[in-house]
């Protein structure tokens, strides 16, 4: 039902405004088909993917291990959480030409961005999740003499997990966003380039496929992360 009425409201934006501002909901399936067909969209589709896989593994795995260590060390914990809250406050763009700096122009430079993005909110989640963890398995966690490592192991990361999924979904989007506008500022490849190129030639069409080809992909992967969520939430 969402989905007819947010195509509805498509056709009814483009029927408004026309073709030099938006393309129709099948003229823009049309010109994604096309370009499905061509080899060099692809090899945008895979630069694409390429930075925003390494992206998010470098945000999930840090911003869980950072999330669990600093959940454990309270202090640390509540100290942390204000700095991590106002540097997320901070727009990222700013500092796009200190990442051009550090990383120059290519993939570093849009993994880097995409890490910015999606680091922090998964951080926040799994610090947030762990501080609300249940005191009781913690003291039974030190009556039981069990290392930093054991404890995060076998105790805090399977109570968290729902609220880590959760932070991942966030992230997943996050981190896709930050990739995208790094490929928007500075690159040759990717589908944020398409899109950036599709606006200056005034290619409605090329950017509303584009766009459009996001979007699913973002739904899809946000469908199947909040079942998962879900899931482990009605399991817990």
């Amino acid at each position: 039902m969402t989905i007819i009425v947010l195509v509805a409201l498509w056709q009814a934006l483009h029927a408004y405004a026309g073709d030099a501002a938006i393309a129709s909901p099948l003229s823009a399936v049309r010109h994604l088909t096309s370009l499905a067909a061509t080899a060099g969209f692809w090899s945008h589709v895979g630069a694409t993917l390429t930075a925003f896989a390494a992206a998010l593994t470098i945000s999930a795995v840090l911003g869980v291990g950072l999330g669990l260590v600093l959940g454990l060390r309270r202090f640390a914990g509540e100290v942390a959480e204000p700095i991590l809250a106002g540097l997320y406050s901070v727009p990222k763009v700013t500092l796009y030409p200190v990442i051009l700096l550090t990383f120059g122009l290519g993939l570093g430079a849009k993994v880097a961005f995409g890490v910015i993005h999606g680091v922090i909110p998964i951080t926040l989640f799994t610090l947030t999740a762990v501080k609300g963890i249940n005191p009781v398995l913690i003291r039974t966690a030190r009556a039981m003499r069990l290392n930093q490592a054991e404890t995060i192991r076998t105790i805090l990361a399977p109570a968290v997990l729902p609220e880590i999924v959760t932070g991942l979904r966030v992230g997943f989007s996050l981190t896709l966003l930050g990739v995208l506008v790094g490929e928007m500022f500075a690159s040759q490849k990717g589908l944020g380039f398409l899109i950036v190129n599709g606006i200056s030639l005034h290619n409605v069409q090329q950017t509303t496929a584009v766009i459009l080809m996001l979007m699913i992909v973002a739904l899809s992967a946000n469908g199947v992360l909040l079942w998962l969520d879900r899931k482990l939430v009605h399991r817990t």
